[in-house]
């Protein structure tokens, strides 16, 4: 029997992901990517042990961790005054309780420490400056359309992201929509930084129909930045610059110091809409799957996105790998299993979402139910997503 031939749209973190996935099962790939080089987009994220593990299994521990900050703990705090609310703590505790640590990486070091895995595999080819604008199936084969040119494979993977191109090639794909929130986001040099804001701990400020994450990336050297307010905003592409002067209108108003002090700063903000894709439509037509934010895109309240990319890279892979001539029968199998845990995953952050940006007596009642807990039960909430292990959700 010959090998399958798996095509992939989008060199982002699922579809490189899934591409080392694979070859890490002994099944080459081709990825295609629009952008004719890979700069340094976006700014930092989290990932969690649920994804680093994965990571690691793909041999990537050590560019991980050369990379990677690893927090002591997650403070919530008030966005108006500072004043702390509870302290889950992370460092050694998150690595004993779900064998792995929890890293800060920038975007931009992730994808690139995977694109360094993938330039060094040769089961995987990399196409860059490949623009996908289109696809067809039939029983025996699926055709990626890139640039006019037609490239035949047993399996098409969309890991193309929430305005993806393959999206409209299986029926019943739920489309993305604006959540009615932006994320601002920038990274401050350390040098300019707040002096009493930590630098080994991820900072979350909570306010009125707002929130702030603050945490540390590439070593500690930047401060990276993220405001989320809700806002009716929908550019036509992923960002757009963003004017401060916004940011300090909204805050002014609310009489909120604290996160004044940086929207204060000279700095380059980036306006991003925050959008979504309900799990609950498809992901799979016959020899054709979307992963990731083609899949599921969900708001950021949990910092999962990333995380649940990577896990369907995973679980992508192994049911190809064990797909044999039945390609459609896995993909089906990929859905089954992936679907359940995204979805509730989505939820969760949807309700995290609300929860963050309450105000008046509810957010009082919020600040004292959470000291009233502590961090280490806070923490313990969320075991069934850092404590997942590939395979544990089989269907």
């Amino acid at each position: 029997m010959r090998p399958l031939r798996v095509g992939i749209a989008g060199a982002g973190i699922a579809g490189l992901t899934t591409a080392l996935a694979l070859a890490h099962r002994g099944i080459g790939s081709t990825v295609f990517e629009r952008a004719a080089k890979l700069s340094e987009v976006g700014a930092g994220l989290q990932v969690s042990p649920n994804a680093g593990r994965i990571l690691e299994g793909l041999g990537l521990t050590a560019a991980l961790d050369r990379a990677a900050v690893l927090p002591e703990a997650i403070d919530m705090r008030s966005g108006r005054t500072g004043e702390p609310i509870v302290t889950l703590p992370l460092g050694e505790r998150a690595r004993a309780a779900y064998g792995a640590p929890y890293r800060l990486v920038h975007r931009a070091d992730l994808q690139a420490l995977l694109l360094e895995a993938v330039d060094a595999d040769p089961r995987i080819t990399l196409k860059l400056g490949a623009e996908v604008t289109g696809s067809r199936q039939s029983a025996e084969a699926a055709t990626l359309v890139v640039d006019g040119a037609a490239h035949e494979f047993d399996c098409l993977v969309a890991g193309d992201g929430v305005r993806s191109t393959l999206r409209s090639a299986v029926p019943g794909a739920a489309p993305f929509k604006p959540s009615g929130r932006t994320a601002w986001r920038t990274t401050i040099p350390i040098g300019i930084a707040p002096r009493d804001l930590p630098h080994q701990r991820t900072t979350v400020l909570l306010n009125r129909a707002a929130h702030v994450v603050i945490y540390p990336v590439r070593g500690g050297r930047l401060i990276n930045v993220i405001v989320v307010i809700e806002e009716d905003w929908d550019g036509p592409e992923w960002s757009a610059p963003g004017d401060a002067a916004v940011l300090r209108r909204r805050f002014d108003a609310d009489s909120t110091r604290f996160v004044s002090r940086f929207t204060g700063l000279d700095l380059q903000w980036t306006r991003w809409c925050l959008t979504e894709v309900d799990p609950r439509g498809s992901w799979v037509d016959g020899r054709i799957a979307l992963i990731g934010d083609a899949a599921h895109a969900m708001v950021p309240f949990l910092a999962q996105g990333a995380a649940m990319a990577i896990e369907d890279a995973d679980a992508l892979a192994t049911v190809i790998a064990t797909a044999g001539n039945s390609v459609p029968e896995a993909l089906r199998r990929y859905e089954a299993i992936r679907r359940p845990r995204a979805t509730r995953v989505w939820k969760t952050a949807r309700q995290a979402g609300q929860i963050y940006h309450l105000g008046g007596p509810m957010a009082v009642a919020r600040d004292m139910t959470m000291t009233a807990l502590g961090g280490a039960s806070l923490l313990k909430r969320y075991d069934w997503i850092y404590g997942w292990q590939p395979g544990q959700d089989a269907a």
